[in-house]
């Protein structure tokens, strides 16, 4: 493949320049993220119009022109799997891509597997089989091999190619509103990721009460300092599973805290009076300062039978709407809507809304009030499932 390698400044300047006039813009990035903070972005493949490109952000001092040219302008930024590339985007700009079109989910709504790999998307849209080979590869490490810029490069020349078979399809099944609900969903929820403080998902700390919660709340603002400092992994400075025993045993004697399996670790000796602190912050804090556990409008025993029973109906609902099960919606999304139906919980569930409730959501519920009943059609077909509408 012909290509242009970016390594200075003046060069990605010159790039970015060529680029404002395209109307699509094809990106990918390769990163590590195994032994730091946040991802180290170590490449940047772009295709555009005739552009087909290779940036080098390790030896760029400022990518901030290329992020700022991917957040402006009127052009789709077109990605697959582009969480990263989103969060990279947003972290430096403070802004979203472009009319982001993100082809993993794009297959999705059309039925293909979700999520699927960039190679599994190629080979079943345009019937090419990639390459593999470079999925672990150290991307820090100079000069890259011509395997390594090959295998690149291929995440974004066939980029194009299958995006328009996507909107082909999308447009043929009228689910480009679908797609525009979906990005603008999905975006808000890694927006708000990047701002809210992640305590709540430590492991292992679900049934905690309050006072316990207050100190994960607090090891955990502690860790994600410390981390950040460090730019290492946060579970690299302290275990989910050691801050929920912490935050059980609610003590902050530096005695107690040795005592705790996994806590020996000679690189803890350190932050054992940090710890200790930390503790001590959410014991001393006012009961009503203490986070509440996260309410649940789902636990009666029958909530849990309808979701087991709804939730392998599901797989032939969006299967005959031409839907990725694991896209519209999870077993707790059905539990979700289950409670909202039958006991007004208070906010709507996710497959109450849009194209979910279309697709999804108003089966469920004519399931629910009896509307609508379901049966073992052919038990050898692909589809054995059948739904009948009643009449009466």
């Amino acid at each position: 493949m012909n290509y242009e390698y970016v390594e200075s400044q003046s060069q990605l300047t010159e790039l970015c320049d060529r680029l404002r006039s395209e109307s699509h813009i094809y990106f990918d990035t390769e990163f590590v993220s195994e032994d730091v903070y946040l991802p180290d972005l170590c490449l940047v493949q772009i295709a555009a119009g005739e552009i087909l490109a290779i940036v080098d952000p390790k030896r760029i001092d400022d990518m901030n022109v290329f992020w700022e040219l991917i957040a402006g302008g009127d052009h789709v930024s077109v990605v697959h799997s582009g969480r990263e590339e989103f969060l990279f985007c947003y972290r430096a700009t403070g802004k979203a891509p472009a009319n982001l079109f993100d082809t993993q989910i794009a297959g999705g709504l059309i039925g293909m597997e979700y999520p699927a790999s960039f190679g599994n998307l190629i080979l079943r849209l345009l019937d090419e089989k990639l390459p593999k080979g470079e999925t672990r590869t150290d991307w820090r490490v100079r000069p890259l091999s011509s395997r390594q810029i090959e295998y690149a490069l291929n995440d974004v020349a066939y980029l194009g190619p299958a995006a328009q078979e996507l909107e082909k399809e999308l447009t043929k099944l009228d689910r480009t509103s679908w797609l525009q609900e979906e990005m603008t969903s999905w975006q808000e929820a890694l927006i708000e990721s990047t701002q809210r403080a992640r305590w709540r998902n430590v492991s292992g700390t679900g049934s905690l009460s309050r006072r316990s919660l207050a100190i994960v709340r607090e090891l955990w603002k502690w860790r994600d300092k410390r981390a950040s400092a460090a730019n290492i992994p946060a579970r690299r400075i302290l275990r989910d599973d050691l801050i929920a025993e912490l935050a059980k045993r609610k003590s902050s004697n530096l005695k107690q805290i040795r005592a705790i399996r996994g806590m020996q670790r000679s690189d803890l000796n350190r932050y054992f009076e940090e710890i200790a602190d930390a503790i001590q912050i959410a014991l001393e804090l006012d009961e009503n300062d203490c986070p509440s556990s996260q309410p649940s409008w789902n636990q009666g025993k029958q909530y849990g039978v309808l979701g087991q029973f709804l939730a392998a109906a599901l797989g032939s609902i969006c299967r005959e709407a031409k839907v990725a099960p694991s896209l519209a919606c999870t077993v707790q999304d059905v539990r979700d809507l289950i409670a909202h139906h039958m006991d007004g919980a208070p906010e709507a569930p996710s497959l109450a809304q849009g194209w979910r409730a279309e697709v999804i959501g108003k089966t469920i519920e004519d399931l629910l009030d009896g509307s609508l009943v379901v049966r073992v059609g052919d038990p050898r077909a692909v589809e054995p499932l059948a739904f009948d509408r009643r009449n009466d």
